[in-house]
């Protein structure tokens, strides 16, 4: 399990230094926030990992395995590219910076297919609940590294870090995470796994779509967490509207939010334990949905410590619930024979709309203001909830129809 934690924490650290931590640097420069809102692209690379998951399911590079071999020269070039990262600057080299972020995103959207097949792979079934809350607690780990601490240490008074001193920081930490990599365990092989890129580009898509609601369970993933996402695509630079500190976001919304995400993670995973999955959806979908729309707040206080503090600890701990439900829901409907692309194709899907429609966030809060943007968001949240009903109410129709076959 502690590798799990530690590969988790890896697979989160690239997430914010191309996303809410580029974010708030452009913000601090002042790039226009259309533009700013544009960089939610170079997230795309995540929600198209399933096209090249197949590689990574029939391939290994060299002697590593098929999984810790994509894995570990995921890490070196993501570490690599961080360094280059930290020579730029957006008032000269805006352009480049954008293309090197797609070259991290994509480096990363690589190793998640890995990591998160590995994960699959090297734990049973019963102990995915477990394994999925450790994933998110080492993931969240990383983004306090990446957006707490890092963000609040650029140019606070005796420390006087700069934004790319942080990214050459960042880029060493994510080389030492080869040395995990490096020292776990391989996974053992699935049977029948694809002996052919042919097989692994077809087979497992061929059968997911043939079971039964394929189409049903499809929708609910794309839709569930749309409007969280989209919502937080915008945080960082509306923090920085607001008038609050790099101080003021690094230890409130990320520090103190870190916390709150591990005690909703912990949380989650006991009303999962209770309640089972689909129920815990429920609770925790309307729960995001409601700290999506509190976030608003802050547009009436202005940058009052205390609400940044309330609406954060209750997004996060809302979130965290929500993530472990998710991530425990995508692992246990992915065959093993197809692991990688099948998790690849889920969660690809999961931040599709987050990564596309992330672009237009911008545009979206010059057209509505802010506390109109995150009512909005909270409103997105209503067809996921719709598509769980439809889910929930079609296993009971099957479980009653197998309880009648008996």
């Amino acid at each position: 399990m502690w590798v799990v934690l530690l590969m988790g924490f890896s697979s989160g650290l690239p997430l914010l230094l191309t996303g809410g931590t580029l974010k708030t640097w452009l913000a601090r420069e002042q790039v226009d926030i259309s533009t700013i809102g544009y960089f939610s692209w170079v997230g795309m690379a995540y929600s198209l990992k399933f096209f090249w998951a197949p590689f990574l399911d029939r391939y290994r590079l060299f002697f590593f395995g098929r999984r810790r071999s994509w894995i570990l020269v995921t890490q070196i070039l993501i570490g690599l590219c961080l360094f280059q990262l930290s020579s730029l600057n957006p008032t000269s080299a805006l352009t480049m910076m954008a293309i090197l972020s797609v070259v991290i995103a994509f480096l990363s959207a690589t190793q998640d297919i890995a990591i998160d097949a590995y994960r699959r792979e090297i734990l049973e079934d019963e102990e995915m609940g477990l394994g999925s809350t450790l994933t998110q607690y080492g993931y969240r780990l990383s983004m306090l590294l990446t957006g707490g601490l890092g963000i609040g240490l650029v140019g606070t008074e005796g420390i006087n870090l700069t934004w790319n001193q942080l990214y050459i920081l960042m880029a060493v930490i994510m080389l030492a995470c080869t040395v995990v990599t490096w020292i776990a365990p391989e996974p053992k092989e699935v049977d029948n796994q694809p002996q052919s890129l042919k097989s692994a580009v077809l087979d497992p898509f061929r059968e997911f779509f043939t079971r039964e609601k394929a189409g049903l369970i499809l929708c609910f993933v794309f839709l569930f967490k749309l409007g969280d996402a989209l919502s937080a695509s915008m945080l960082n630079p509306y923090y920085v509207e607001m008038g609050y500190t790099n101080l003021d976001i690094g230890f409130i919304a990320k520090t103190v939010g870190l916390i709150s995400v591990l005690s909703g993670l912990l949380i989650g995973g006991l009303i999962i334990f209770r309640l089972g999955i689909l129920k815990s959806l429920w609770i925790f979908g309307i729960l995001q949905a409601l700290s999506t729309a509190g976030f608003s707040i802050i547009a009436f206080t202005g940058p009052e410590k205390w609400a940044l503090a309330l609406a954060v600890v209750f997004e996060d701990i809302s979130a965290g619930m929500g993530s472990a439900a998710f991530i425990a829901y995508l692992s246990t409907i992915t065959n093993k024979k197809f692991t990688g692309t099948q998790f690849a194709l889920l969660s690809a899907l999961a931040t599709l709309g987050r990564n596309f429609f992330s672009g237009f966030s911008g545009d979206m809060v010059k057209f509505l203001g802010w506390a109109p943007f995150f009512w909005t968001c909270a409103l997105i949240a209503i067809p996921g909830l719709i598509m769980l009903w439809f889910i929930q109410k079609d296993m009971s129709s099957i479980s009653k129809s197998s309880e009648a076959g008996l």
